[in-house]
């Protein structure tokens, strides 16, 4: 997919007089018709992606993403023999995080509550924009590593922002971007996109690339298998009875930059589970 920066301009170049008549819901409709169509997306009810998380020399995590529909969705990663859970039932996020020191559930703060429920949707941002309540914007085109791309500015209902970076050539996304504000902190993030593979009929994703926008520090997720349709339990998603309020959880202790790392890749963890 990621062409010569010189053969990217030639194409550029031929291609311009196209370029032109290209509207955003074409580029969207394609896009989503790269994936396997609009008819074999919605007929995934249930995803697991299991891999490993890359967050530094020497330290991996397994990890698996479940979602289910409506919006439920749970993470889980092991470090350090403990695994960790951020899970989302629809309505509330919860956590475990032993190595930081907390082994009971706890209420996730708003803010990442509200990230999950994001990262909860199946389909991704641009399959039934209009039905969400988003306004879309074609913002022209670009090269990302050689790669003609168009820019497609999302504003969510919630005035969110997302910025995805769509290929021209295979019409699948290669890159997002968008800001977040995490512990009271806004900060801008990209995701990379990269080996995609047949699914199901369904074209997807095989990594991820996620960290601050122009930093060379990155967390790079591997999914070495994807599975759609299969049985996942609504009590796999619930938050458990007498799970710890976010505001009266007790405050993790110093467990060390290790764990420390694990805690913030955690926070980080990323979504678009179809791309």
């Amino acid at each position: 997919m990621f062409r010569s920066t010189l053969m990217g301009i030639a194409l550029c170049a031929l291609l311009a007089p196209v370029a032109v008549g290209q509207t955003v819901d074409e580029i969207i409709a394609k896009n989503i018709e790269a994936h396997g169509g609009m008819e074999k997306m919605k007929s995934v009810k249930t995803m697991r992606m299991t891999g490993k998380m890359m967050m530094g020399p020497g330290m991996e995590a397994p990890f698996s993403m479940s979602a289910k529909r409506p919006k439920m969705s749970r993470v889980e990663f092991t470090f350090q023999g403990m695994t960790g859970i951020q899970a989302y039932d629809g309505k509330n996020g919860w956590m475990v995080m032993p190595f930081m020191g907390k082994k009971d559930p706890e209420a996730m703060p708003e803010e990442q509550s509200k990230m999950m429920d994001d990262q909860a949707d199946i389909d991704g941002p641009l399959v039934d924009w209009k039905e969400k309540g988003s306004k879309v914007e074609l913002l022209g085109k670009e090269q990302v590593e050689g790669a003609d791309v168009w820019k497609v500015k999302i504003t969510k209902k919630d005035t969110t922002v997302t910025t995805v970076f769509i290929d021209a050539e295979s019409f699948l996304e290669i890159k997002t971007e968008g800001k977040r504000k995490l512990r009271g902190t806004e900060f801008e993030g990209e995701t990379l996109f990269g080996d995609y593979k047949e699914v199901d009929g369904m074209m997807m994703a095989h990594s991820m690339e996620s960290g601050p926008k122009g930093s060379p520090q990155r967390q790079k997720m591997v999914f070495d298998k994807i599975e759609v349709n299969l049985a996942l339990a609504d009590s796999l998603f619930l938050m458990p009875a007498g799970t710890k309020p976010a505001e009266t959880a007790a405050a993790p202790p110093d467990s060390g930059k290790k764990a420390e790392k694990a805690g913030k890749t955690a926070d980080k963890a990323p979504g678009d589970k179809k791309k």
